[in-house]
């Protein structure tokens, strides 16, 4: 699943750490899902698009393998 997790995050200038806290995550499993390494759950994507006020589609895309 590719997704602008970086990207939106940069826009914002957060850090990974900050982005971590406000997602209840660690900064390691931040980084793992905008590297690819891995997807969200639903409700971890949710919790993200809901912080960036955008439709969960418009934060990740689903690609065929």
């Amino acid at each position: 699943m590719k997704n602008r997790l970086r990207v939106l995050r940069a826009e914002r200038e957060w850090s990974q750490a900050e982005l971590a806290v406000q997602l209840d995550v660690s900064r390691q499993a931040v980084n793992a899902i905008e590297t690819g390494k891995h997807d969200p759950s639903l409700p971890l994507a949710f919790r993200i698009a809901r912080l960036f006020d955008m439709p969960i589609e418009d934060v990740f895309e689903y690609e065929e393998d």
